[in-house]
Order: structure tokens, then sequence, then C-alpha cells
């Protein structure tokens, strides 16, 4: 009997850490599934036709995610845990509400600036998370002290640059501020010195022991990185802030990254990761798609060059004329044409005109057209940004063609409808040195047969700020107005 009592008493006192292994093993098991559901789902968004499931294995993943970081979180929590379970979903039920409300009112031509303003989310996180870690265990001396005294301080580092640094592309995509480059005399010294002092300032931080004494350093890096990261994305101009959103994707990444380093969170070190290497991998081609300098981009302040040339160039168009036509005579020519690519910009998403190009697209292609859409790699004002569009309108994947796929074949073409696009479509960046856009590779739509330009007026020069000789051709015809009434108006006419 008292050894039955003993085996029941033994089993009692084992059950806690039973649970506990249980638990450990559970959060392992989940992180793994979750990572790997990450993993399918960047590999599926690299193309448009599986880019829907990778959107659903990403949604899973963060969900699993969350499920067993609230459950451990709640179970192992030392201190009223039903407490801490209320807090946990009042903040998530605070984040959905804001989230579902922003995602029903946001525009897609409004999209670039939102996901500008959820990468500052994360820096901020990061920094948050940083300064809370470094309150609650600050440095001591040993060496697991200052290892982690310097995740700290490079976790609120990448986290205030990326913090600045998306709010100011969000306010430039809104127009809110000017998308000229802020040129500073020194501003390459000037970004190099405040690297400097943030860098002294991290190993200034790990040697420091208690709150007292490293508060200071890390006040000073707060407030260098936060105006570091201000400074980076001011010194761009705004044709090139494509690559802008790209690079604080990755840099949202890393900060993340490092927050899970500060947590202990080997999902939240691997999902930085992913994102992290994913954006700089996108930034890069990117870059070359505009012949920029991937390093350059990183430093901030790429892109400004020869920003003012742009003035002469305009003077030098100011004696050109341009010719016009009706949307009938260019349903005629669509009929007559056996070829036809659509180069579409920001201004297809401005004027909504997606859904008639798809209309259009349909009605071509039952006549035996064949029709074609060439994709600059930054068209729009983020990368995809067309191919969401085109996505939402239902157009063909099939028929969605990137640049360096049909660049070649353009003397091929009968007609080429571009509509809303500008510094994608621009010649002057092969022809013209001096020009803002010297080198970017660009669409050569001058080599089709006809090219229509469907544009709201003659004098928009486009987000680079750079006129545009194409308008000029000979062989181009401008149709001016709204876009989506132009399109509906050559559907009317066909």
């Amino acid at each position: 009997m008292s050894g039955s009592i003993l085996a029941l008493d033994s089993l009692s006192a084992g059950a806690p850490n039973l649970v506990q292994e249980i638990l450990n093993r559970s959060e392992s098991l989940a992180y793994i599934a979750a990572a790997l559901l990450f993993i399918l789902a960047l590999a599926s968004l690299s193309k448009q036709k599986s880019a829907m499931r990778g959107n659903v294995f990403g949604i899973i993943g963060m969900a699993a995610a969350l499920i067993i970081v609230i459950v451990a979180t709640t179970v192992e929590g030392d201190q009223m845990p039903l407490a801490t379970l209320g807090f946990i979903l009042v903040a998530v039920l605070i984040g959905a509400a804001i989230g579902v409300w922003k995602a029903l009112r946001v525009q897609m031509t409004a999209m670039p600036e939102l996901v500008a303003l959820l990468h500052s989310f994360v820096g901020a996180a990061a920094v948050l998370v940083g300064i809370n870690s470094f309150l609650a265990t600050p440095g001591d001396g040993t060496y697991e002290g200052a290892f982690h005294m310097g995740e700290v301080g490079l976790a609120v580092f990448i986290g205030a640059v990326t913090l600045t640094g998306s709010i100011i592309a969000n306010l430039k995509l809104s127009a809110r501020i000017s998308g000229k480059p802020l040129m500073l005399p020194g501003r390459n010294l000037l970004n190099l010195l405040m690297l400097v002092v943030c860098l002294v300032c991290i190993g200034w931080f790990v040697a420091t022991q208690g709150v007292d004494q490293g508060f200071v350093p890390l006040a000073i890096l707060t407030v260098v990185s936060l105006i570091l990261g201000a400074h980076l994305v001011l010194a761009i101009g705004g044709g090139d802030m494509p690559v802008v959103i790209s690079m604080l994707n990755s840099y949202s990444g890393w900060a993340a990254a490092m927050a899970g380093f500060t947590l202990g969170n080997d999902l939240l070190i691997i999902t930085g990761a992913l994102v992290g290497s994913s954006g700089a991998y996108l930034s890069y081609i990117m870059c070359q798609g505009m012949n920029r300098s991937f390093i350059s981009v990183i430093l901030g302040g790429f892109g400004s060059d020869g920003g003012s040339s742009s003035s002469s160039s305009s003077q030098d168009l100011g004696d050109l004329t341009h010719t016009e036509v009706t949307p009938e005579e260019v349903a005629e020519r669509l009929k007559q044409a056996k070829t036809v690519v659509i180069s579409p910009g920001y201004g297809m998403a401005v004027a909504q005109a997606q859904f008639p190009v798809a209309e259009l697209t349909r009605k071509l292609i039952e006549r035996g057209v064949d029709v074609k859409f060439a994709i600059h790699p930054v068209a729009g004002r983020m990368p995809g940004h067309m191919n969401v569009l085109l996505a939402e309108a239902k157009v063909p994947y099939d028929h969605v063609y990137e640049m360096d796929e049909v660049n070649d074949d353009f003397d091929q073409v009968d007609v080429v409808l571009v509509i809303g696009a500008n510094d994608t479509v621009n010649p002057s960046a092969e022809t013209d040195e001096n020009s803002p856009i010297a080198g970017m590779p660009v669409m050569r739509v001058w080599d089709a047969n006809n090219v229509i330009v469907s544009k709201r007026s003659i004098g928009n020069a486009g987000y680079a700020g750079v006129e545009n000789p194409l308008f000029y051709n000979e062989n181009t015809d401008m149709l001016l107005g709204d876009a989506k009434d132009s399109v509906e108006a050559i559907i009317h006419a066909l």
C-alpha cells in the first residue's frame, strides 16, 4: 500500500514536468511547421499562378505560430495566466480591427504607401522589444550579458532605421512631402559619420553594467539611428521608390530577426531571415532592372545624380508637337492588328482601368488577336504592383510577360498600347546620357509599327519628373483623357 502511494506521489510530482515537456515539444514542432509553410509561401509567391496558394501557406503558418506563442506564453506565465491571455487577446483584437478597417478602405493605388507604413510597425516593434529587453535584463559584466546587449543594440539600430525610413517612404509615396531627393552638402560623409556613431554606441552599450550605465549609449544609438533612417530615404528620388520599398522590406526582416535573437524566439529569427534575404534579393533584381548600384541603395541617395537635367530635357522637347487619336480610331487599328502588346503603368492603377483593360483583352483574343502584357520590373510604385492589378481583373496569367521576355520582339508588333506608363517606356534612358534615368533598362515600345499612349495629359512628366520624347515620335499617337474612360470608349467602338 505504501509503495502504491509513493508511486502516485512520484507521478503527480512529475506531472508538471511532463506537461512542460509536451508543451516544449509541441512548440518546437509548430515552429518547424510554420517555418516550412513560410518557405513554401515564398516559393509559391514567385509565380503568378501559384501566388494565391503562397498566400494561404503564409496565413496558415502565421496563424499556427501565433496560436502556439499565445498558448506557450499563457501556460509558462508564473503569475495570472488568465490575465496574460486577456491582455494578449485584447491586443490581437485591436490589431485585427485596425487591419481589417485599413484593408477595406485602402485603394490598390495606395497599397505601396500602406506597405511602407507596415514596415515602420516592424521597425517600431524591434526598437520597443530591444528597449524592454534591456530594462528587464541589463548588462551584468558577463559574456552572456555582453552578447545579449549586442543583440539589443543591433535590434534597436536596424529597427530605428527601418522605422523612420519607412515613414519617410510613406510620406513620399502619398505625396505628403516632396518626392525630390534631399541633397545636403556632404550627405555621404554625414551618413558615414552617423553609422560610425551607431557602431561606437553599440560597442559602448555592450560593455555596460546595469540600467544606469547602459541608458546613455542606448539613447544616443536610438536617436542617431532614427535620424539616419530618415536621411537615407530623404536622399532618394521619388522615381526610385519601388526599390526603396523593396529594401525597406528587407530591413524590416532583419529587424524582426534581431528581435527574435533578443527574445530567444527561433521562429522569429527564421521568419525575419527569410524576409530579409528575399527582400534583399528582390532589391538586387530591381536594381538591375533600373541600372542602379545595389550598394548605393543600402547607403541611400542613389538615383539623384543628374536630377537637374530634367528641366533641360523638357526645354528641348518644347518645340515638338504630338498627334492625337480618338478611341474609335484606336479600335479600328486594333481590329486590323494581328499582334498587340499592352504596357501598363501607375496611371492605369490611378484610373482603376485594369477591369476595362481586361475586358478589352478578352474581346481582342476572341477576334484572334495575339495579345500580350509587357510588365517592367519597376512598373507602378512597388514590386509586382501591375501584376497584382492584372490578377485582380482576372487577366490570364499566360498573357502576362516580363520586360526581358518581350523587349526584343517589339519590332514584330503591330500595335503597342501604353496605358499610364511613362518612365518605363522612355527612350531617353538609352539616348540621353544626361537624363536622370540614363542607363535604366526600358521597354523599347517605339520599335513597334504603331504606338498609342493613353495618358491623362501631355504635360505630365511622370514620377521621375523626366519628359518623354516617345510622345512626339512619328509612329506614336496620344489618346488623352482618363484611362478608364478611354479604354471603355475603345471597347464600345469595338
